[in-house]
């Protein structure tokens, strides 16, 4: 339903203003001069103001002067009796997008008011997706070949077209952020883009001006409105990855805001209300952090109406050539280098090695050994994996934190300690990277 402000200082006109519109389907308030409907718009989110120019005390000029410093005030239709073009100039020039003179009909009316909303969706739209990545990247190349995906490729076909909620598990680098893109692709809502946020690389002062917005001088720097990630994902699909790295406090908002669609920007008091269709993914164990108290087990129960778990990369090995192969013509056409084929060799290292950083690791390797490749096939000498894991080597199998601490030592002594250069080849960010440095003891890097 489209919230109209009526503003006129003629009562007459007020009444009848409500009276129709609210026949035709609006909800409709109304305000007798400026001052009362700045009040109005503090207290209330409005799509449209339909605002007359000339009256006592505030004119609309100076209403509309107001409003201009506020990003998110509604679209206005400027509505007035003495129209002269020096006042439709200025009405325009200070935020108006149309102008009716009076007397008017009620149909030309009511297309004005849809066309203003239509206006001003869009402007906001166009600005908030500014602010946002969002997917440039074709989002379902589903490659596999193993049972287990091709059984999660097929319960997405099924669940993609509705609405509810999908919770995706899996450990880092398994492809979470594909399924979720896999999932948009094939929804009703694949018109819009959808917009991801990652919720571990957000300190928790941030996370709820990012995911909710703010309001101007909600906090110290909050210069003016900011519109919040789920603004700009309605209508659409939002992608909460790392889940269990959400506050407390904030879980109990979004809770909220599954249930009802409805939020508050910080620092605001007006209820916004968007439809959007909520993924969140982790690669924690959530059960477990439900019994230690650091997650809702209500939200929990509201994020899983639909579970995908992602099986590691080590446990469908018949996965690792094909998405080798695949990789490898990507960074080919990308490099611009004729890279066609691994060697004999290759192969049977790429499948013994356990992969603790699973798909995204092995891109980066394939990435490299392209790089690295001077004829047109991968060599055994291209293929940098640590070497307690590479095929034939005698002796019991390291761990897998002892196979990620040699992995990460390596590509920090190929990168001369560069922690923003060995996150990049790693696949990870470099809160993940320093997070993981402290875990293993390596001091000296994360001093670097």
């Amino acid at each position: 339903m489209i919230r109209v402000l009526v503003v006129d200082d003629e009562e007459p006109m007020r009444r009848l203003l409500k009276k129709e519109l609210t026949r035709k389907g609006f909800f409709v308030e109304v305000a007798g001069d400026g001052a009362a409907a700045l009040e109005l718009l503090r207290e209330n989110s409005f799509d449209v103001i339909l605002l007359d120019i000339v009256m006592p005390g505030m004119n609309g000029i100076s209403v509309m002067k107001k409003m201009k410093a506020d990003p998110a005030s509604p679209a206005i239709v400027v509505l007035t009796g003495k129209a002269t073009v020096e006042t439709a100039v200025e009405a325009m020039k200070n935020g108006a997008c149309d102008y009716l003179t009076k007397p008017y009909k009620l149909d030309e009316l009511i297309i004005v008011i849809h066309r203003a909303y239509d206006f001003g969706t869009l402007s906001i739209k166009n600005r908030l997706l500014q602010q946002e990545l969002i997917r440039k990247e074709s989002p379902f190349e589903f490659v596999s070949k193993s049972r287990q995906l091709k059984d999660i490729f097929a319960l997405i076909r099924k669940i993609a077209p509705t609405d509810s909620p999908v919770f995706i598990q899996g450990e880092s680098g398994t492809g979470k952020e594909l399924i979720a893109n896999t999932i948009w692709h094939y929804s009703r809502r694949n018109s819009i883009p959808l917009i991801a946020v990652n919720c571990a690389t957000l300190s928790e002062n941030l996370i709820e001006s990012e995911i909710f917005g703010h309001e101007k001088g909600a906090f110290t720097n909050a210069y003016q409105t900011k519109h919040g990630i789920v603004e700009v994902a309605d209508k659409g699909t939002l992608f909460l990855d790392e889940i269990a790295e959400m506050p407390m406090g904030l879980q109990a908002k979004l809770l909220r805001f599954l249930d009802s669609g409805e939020f508050r920007r910080v620092g605001g008091n007006k209820n916004l209300n968007v439809d959007v269709r909520v993924i969140a993914a982790t690669n924690k164990d959530l059960t477990a952090l439900i019994g230690e108290g650091r997650f809702r087990e209500d939200l929990f129960y509201r994020l899983n109406v639909i579970n995908i778990h992602i099986p590691p990369l080590r446990e469908r090995a018949e996965d690792i050539p094909v998405l080798a192969g695949y990789f490898l013509s990507r960074y080919s056409r990308k490099l611009s280098k004729a890279v066609s084929d691994f060697g004999p060799e290759v192969m049977s290292l790429l499948s013994a090695y356990q992969w603790p950083g699973n798909v995204r690791e092995l891109e980066n390797v394939v990435e490299r050994a392209v790089i690295l490749c001077d004829s047109d096939t991968i060599g055994i000498e291209d293929i940098s994996v640590p070497p307690q894991n590479k095929a034939g080597e005698k002796g019991s199998k390291p761990s897998l934190e002892e196979m990620e601490k040699e992995h990460i030592l390596g590509v920090l002594r190929q990168t001369g300690g560069n922690q923003s250069k060995a996150s990049q080849l790693l696949g990870i960010d470099r809160k993940t990277l320093y997070l993981k440095l402290k875990k293993y003891g390596l001091g000296d890097y994360v001093k670097k």
